[in-house]
């Protein structure tokens, strides 16, 4: 896996911007509640988004070390909010596969190790904001 990772986004209008990686595109928006045209995910789903499907990959892949299949395999976000904070200050992964359960714990356990999207929320991340005007 590449050391750095790069996405842009693009403002379209309103609340909608496009984003981009490796030559993939999605369009993220807010719903019409908050102003936005509902073209896409808001930018909180897709960030919820990223934790599940990383999880999930978390999962099969954990599960694929140890010749397991994991069928009907889903995993599940829910995101709640820190008080009136701008912000969400706990997370539950939920995950659902047709599989005994302890068999799914222990690989739950597995993933955990493996998936960068939570590791990087656990752990102390630095955050550097620059700019560059293009007038």
């Amino acid at each position: 896996m590449a050391e750095e990772l790069e996405v842009t986004a693009t403002w379209e209008r309103g609340y909608r911007s496009l984003v981009r990686a490796r030559g993939h595109e999605i369009s993220v928006d807010e719903p019409p509640s908050a102003a936005g045209g509902d073209t896409g995910m808001m930018p909180t789903e897709v960030f919820c988004a990223a934790l599940a499907s990383c999880f999930c990959l978390a999962l099969a892949h954990a599960a694929g070390k140890r010749s397991v299949k994991l069928p009907g395999l889903e995993v599940h976000v829910r995101a709640e909010r820190a008080g009136r904070e701008l912000r969400y200050g706990r997370f539950v992964i939920a995950a659902s596969a047709a599989v005994p359960e302890d068999e799914l714990a222990q690989l739950m356990v597995a993933a955990r190790r493996v998936c960068w999207v939570s590791n990087t929320l656990a752990a102390e991340t630095a955050y550097e904001y620059t700019y560059t005007s293009t007038s």
